[in-house]
């Protein structure tokens, strides 16, 4: 999960990293006001949750109050990148000396967190590792150690940090550390982290991406939720317990098992084809539970034939059979279905599909075969 740029804002200034003073407005009028508050020029910045805002003009400065009002009413009726913008940032321009770059991610071969920096902050780190390798430092974090004094203070040499800041660098990067594992983070950045003329660090930008198998540790963070930045489908999925990604293939997928779900999608494209969605509707899933799945798959219209691959373990295929008829019964599709179950009551659950004229298959391959024929009519 994606959190604002004002919310991460807070988060870091409960951690002590200094962000500039501001407030977020949803009207023009608002952001006036807030602009009159705070008594100097101000940045107002669209939240959205998509990079590039300030390429496509949702991020401008504004000297007064009444200018503050003129920008946040065009910022405020924008689309960025397919998301409406419903609030501003309203907060204290910053008078900027330097801007660098400091975050932290996963770093999936090194099975542990990685602390990146780099001297070429306020563009996009992918762009700087594209361009200037050379110009990104990193350091791994010991999980049990944690993020050392001397690796952030490598870190200040490696981007040629002035030895006076490196003290507040320390802080920043301790303080960013904390937040990453307390979040259960897969990102947490300060693009850019300035140096003001004052000779202050100031985080002007702040991201959050928090790991959604671990939100359950942290409710406190289900009101910042964005839906607007989610597909409605997956939301929906959610609200059912069903792990559902949409993809852009002509294949539904209904898989119990994430594993599975993964090698069912892999065998599809072996023989040609291509998956519409990642669907794992669980180890329990019931008749009501897999008619719900099945409503989310019809609901694309992309879909040309679903195919629904079932081990059934704790999950009974008969419950699963009845689920899938029931959602015939009620959405009355009209592309076909591919079904393969194997495991407890399997027989039951193809006799009951047998009977609705569906097509059954045995094994996986003979299932893909199926589909990938069905949807490209090879």
């Amino acid at each position: 999960m994606k959190l604002h740029e004002y919310q991460t804002k807070q988060i870091f200034a409960d951690h002590g990293i200094p962000i500039p003073k501001g407030w977020v407005a949803e009207t023009p009028e608002e952001a006036a006001r807030i602009a009159q508050e705070l008594g100097g020029p101000v940045a107002i910045k669209a939240q959205v949750l998509v990079g590039g805002r300030g390429k496509a003009g949702g991020i401008k400065l504004a000297r007064t109050p009444e200018e503050a009002r003129e920008v946040a009413e065009r910022i405020l009726s924008m689309t960025i990148k397919g998301l409406p913008v419903r609030k501003v940032l309203v907060e204290e321009a910053a008078d900027i000396a330097q801007e660098i770059y400091l975050g932290i991610t996963n770093d999936r071969a090194a099975k542990r967190p990685v602390v990146m920096a780099s001297s070429e902050g306020g563009v996009d780190i992918e762009e700087v590792a594209r361009r200037s390798p050379e110009k990104i430092v990193r350091a791994h974090i010991h999980p049990l150690l944690g993020l050392q004094a001397y690796q952030i203070r490598d870190l200040a040499l490696g981007i040629e940090l002035p030895r006076e800041f490196w003290s507040s660098f320390i802080a920043f990067a301790r303080a960013l550390a904390q937040v990453y594992q307390k979040y259960d983070a897969t990102l947490v950045e300060i693009n850019p982290l300035v140096i003001t003329r004052q000779g202050n660090l100031l985080a002007l930008d702040a991201k959050l991406v928090v790991d959604d198998n671990a939100l359950y540790r942290h409710p406190e963070l289900e009101k910042f939720r964005d839906l607007d930045a989610e597909d409605p489908t997956e939301v929906e999925a959610r609200q059912y317990g069903l792990s559902y990604i949409k993809l852009d293939g002509t294949v539904g997928c209904m898989v119990n098992g994430g594993g599975l779900a993964m090698a069912t999608m892999d065998i599809i494209k072996l023989f040609g084809g291509e998956p519409a969605n990642f669907l794992d509707i669980g180890g329990g899933a019931n008749a009501e539970k897999v008619a719900r799945a099945m409503r989310l798959i019809l609901a694309d219209p992309k879909v040309k034939v679903v195919l629904i691959n079932i081990f059934g373990g704790i999950t009974r295929c008969d419950e699963v059979a009845r689920g899938i008829l029931a959602a015939m019964e009620e959405v009355k599709p009209d592309i076909p279905m591919v079904v393969r179950l194997v495991g407890t009551n399997a027989e039951e659950g193809r006799a009951l599909l047998q009977e609705a004229a569906m097509e059954t298959a045995t094994t996986l391959t003979e299932a893909a075969q199926k589909a990938v024929r069905l949807a490209y009519g090879q």
